[in-house]
């Protein structure tokens, strides 16, 4: 059996292949692809990991929150970006939509991959950088265990 003998077939077939790949992407009004960012951060394994269409493409080492002040766990989004935020934010505060929670750089380097803020997740700042330089606000972050 050939495709040519079944044209309808055939258009059908494309037709499921071509809502599939679009369903697993976003594109722009050119049809250019567009990333489709989100962000996992793994406490137990202290990275935050950058996925698009659900592959990680960056993973990043982090600082998470000390046992009296833990990072909560759970599915927040990406609600605002300031760039030098002042303090121990270092060079980029990205805020969630945990009240009083965010993604932020650091003044204090040292601090990456141990339990020690008061349940932010902290980054290089360079790091945190990259990183703001390509999420949008509205990316989706998850933080499990």
């Amino acid at each position: 059996m050939t495709y040519t003998k079944f044209p309808t077939l055939r258009i059908w077939f494309a037709e499921i292949i071509r809502r599939i790949y679009i369903s697993n992407y976003n594109f722009n009004q050119e049809g250019i692809t567009i990333p489709n960012y989100r962000i996992i951060v793994d406490l137990s394994d202290r990275q935050l990991y950058l996925l698009d269409n659900n592959v990680v493409v960056r993973a990043f080492p982090v600082g998470i929150g000390k046992m009296l002040t833990q990072t909560p766990e759970g599915d927040y989004v990406i609600i605002n970006k300031e760039p030098n935020p002042g303090g121990p934010f270092g060079a980029f505060w990205m805020g969630l939509s945990k009240p009083h929670y965010g993604i932020h750089g650091t003044n204090d380097p040292s601090s990456i991959g141990k339990e020690v803020s008061h349940g932010c997740i902290r980054m290089h700042n360079e790091d945190v950088l990259t990183l703001a330089a390509l999420v949008p606000i509205g990316t989706r972050v998850t933080i499990r265990p």
